[in-house]
């Protein structure tokens, strides 16, 4: 006989959000799951698996991890929230032969080439509108959808450009996604 309560996931890790994204440093096409984070829920921390077909670049594989801070929210309608500035982080992950964490130090000296092909940390900027589905689509199935763009760069573009001030413009360190939450 199984034991129900032995059984059971705690709730803490059972995820609040479903979160699907096209682009943005993280995949041609990505899905995750994500959870508020504080009281207010005015953060969350999502894991998304992104994936890049051969077709759009070369077929890359990729793990992230995100967080976002949503400090100022508009109210524009009775259900309908926008969450205009939104700083975050995330670091996203390539696997495959192709990527390491370190350079092959019997071919390139020490400090040569001083990131990781495999691990790259991002810096972020989101807008949010958020439906509040009981009230927008009269159902109780989902608590809400959000609709959000967010712009990004790591830390190998901005050295680039900060290195090579004048040939790159932030036009080319600067990526777009665009992603839809389900607040279940």
């Amino acid at each position: 006989m199984v034991n129900k309560a032995a059984a059971q996931v705690p709730e803490i890790l059972v995820p609040k959000d479903i979160v699907i994204q096209h682009a943005g440093s993280i995949g041609f096409f990505s899905v995750g799951i994500g959870y508020p984070v504080f009281k207010n829920k005015r953060g969350s921390l999502d894991f998304n698996y992104g994936y890049v077909p051969e077709s759009r670049g070369g077929q890359l594989h990729i793990l992230s991890a995100k967080f976002a801070y949503r400090p100022f929210k508009i109210q524009l309608a009775e259900g309908v929230s926008l969450f205009p500035v939104n700083p975050g982080a995330f670091f996203t992950y390539h696997f495959g032969k192709q990527f390491d964490f370190y350079w092959d130090k019997d071919t390139y000296e020490d400090g040569y080439y001083w990131w990781s092909t495999a691990l790259r940390p991002h810096l972020s900027l989101s807008t949010e509108v958020k439906l509040d589905a009981l009230k927008v689509f009269k159902t109780s199935k989902i608590k809400g959808i959000s609709l959000y763009s967010e712009f990004n760069t790591n830390e190998l573009y901005l050295t680039s450009y900060y290195k090579n001030a004048g040939s790159i413009s932030l036009a080319d360190i600067f990526k777009l996604g665009v992603g839809i939450r389900v607040h279940l």
